[in-house]
């Protein structure tokens, strides 16, 4: 017969297939750390004040000062000053100077002599260029005036460096 007061059988608990959480490892882990970390530091301490204490025992208590000795190292670096490179630069330049004469007041009379079968003005005055008219302050050149010439005007109408 079986005991009337008897309980079932309990069937255990299933365990969770993941591990423990973080928190609860934390919980155990931190502090047991922490504990060992003060007991090797008062581990430490107290091997050094034993080395203290029978090195101190090993000198006698009235011990005469002795001199002390401080060694000091001085570095002193020279430069020497390497000579600069010599650079040496020729440039070669050619000067043409361009020397203009005034025509004189009746000297582009128009008698042939000069007159090269161009549409010159008359006269031996002659500009290269608009920019040496300029500068010899004659512009604007008209035809029939000293100086004037075809190549100095662009349109053909008779009037040259407008």
């Amino acid at each position: 017969m079986t005991h009337p007061y008897a309980m079932p059988p309990v069937p255990p608990a299933p365990r969770p297939d993941r591990p423990t959480p973080r928190w609860a490892r934390k919980r155990y882990v931190l502090p047991a750390l922490a504990l060992a970390l003060f007991i090797g530091v008062g581990i430490g301490a107290s091997g050094q004040d034993t080395k203290k204490a029978t090195t101190a025992d090993a000198k006698p208590a009235a011990a005469s000062p002795q001199p002390t000795m401080t060694v000091t190292a001085t570095a002193t670096e020279t430069a020497t000053p390497s000579p600069a490179p010599t650079v040496t630069a020729t440039k070669t330049v050619k000067v043409t100077k361009t020397v203009t004469a005034q025509a004189a007041a009746g000297s582009g009379s128009g008698s042939g002599s000069g007159d090269t079968g161009s549409d010159s003005g008359g006269g031996s005055t002659y500009y290269a260029n608009c920019t040496a008219a300029r500068a010899a302050g004659v512009t604007p050149l008209y035809r029939g005036d000293p100086g004037y010439d075809s190549h100095l005007d662009r349109d053909g109408d008779g009037v040259a460096c407008e």
